[in-house]
């Protein structure tokens, strides 16, 4: 298990993050933004209500819409679904008509980013406090999608990442291996300090943090948008 810092710190782009886990009775839920270009580095997250919107900030310098604007975490059925891309509502959509997280997920494949295809990745945070995290990624050799779960209980101060890129590169390298598994601790504001100052400063986007406590569903959350001044 590693801190925040020591699992960015050599990671310049690790391009769209999920960070899942628990601490204490709140489960934690946190989703964050890098960008290179200008295109995505014009976004900004937006709370509406239980929802997390990602919006640009300048619309005139909007170049490419597809694939960068999206709502990456909605509630449905009870559980916080948390993606970066426009599955979310394939999940939701999945979990309110009775299928799981991992039928919904074997109906998409990567996004047709070439030559990145960058991976689609999702996470499903349960009320009880069990979640699990997904992947689907190009296949090395072939235009096959490859896919992969994981699910975890809830343990006091773990929780789990997965991003989009190994590390900065062209063509930019997918995840491989297995989620990190993270020491989380302290309030949704120190969490969400934490993870800022780990994402590069020149790469970094946006971030949010939600805590829920999970005897009645309540939460506590922390915008960060470098566009706005964080």
């Amino acid at each position: 298990m590693v801190s925040i810092a020591n699992a960015l710190k050599e990671n310049r782009y690790p391009g769209r993050g999920i960070l899942l886990g628990s601490i204490g009775r709140q489960a934690v839920t946190a989703y964050f933004l890098t960008g290179r270009s200008e295109n995505s580095q014009n976004r900004i997250f937006r709370e509406d209500g239980d929802t997390l919107l990602i919006l640009p900030f300048d619309e005139s310098k909007i170049s490419d819409p597809k694939l960068i604007f999206y709502t990456p975490i909605r509630i449905c059925n009870g559980a916080i679904v948390v993606t970066n891309g426009d599955h979310t509502e394939t999940v939701c959509e999945s979990l309110l008509a009775g299928h799981s997280f991992q039928y919904a997920m074997s109906a998409r494949c990567y996004e047709p980013d070439a030559p990145n295809y960058t991976p689609r990745i999702a996470g499903l945070m349960l009320s009880t406090g069990r979640y699990t995290l997904g992947i689907v990624k190009k296949m090395v050799d072939a235009d096959d999608c490859r896919r992969k779960y994981w699910s975890f209980d809830a343990k006091e101060g773990v929780a789990h990442m997965i991003h989009t890129y190994q590390n900065d590169g062209d063509p930019l390298p997918p995840f491989e291996g297995e989620p990190r598994e993270i020491a989380v601790f302290g309030t949704a504001e120190s969490l969400a300090e934490e993870i800022w100052s780990a994402l590069d400063k020149d790469n970094r986007v946006s971030l949010y943090v939600r805590l829920t406590d999970l005897s009645n569903g309540r939460f506590t959350s922390v915008v960060k948008n470098k566009m706005l001044g964080d």
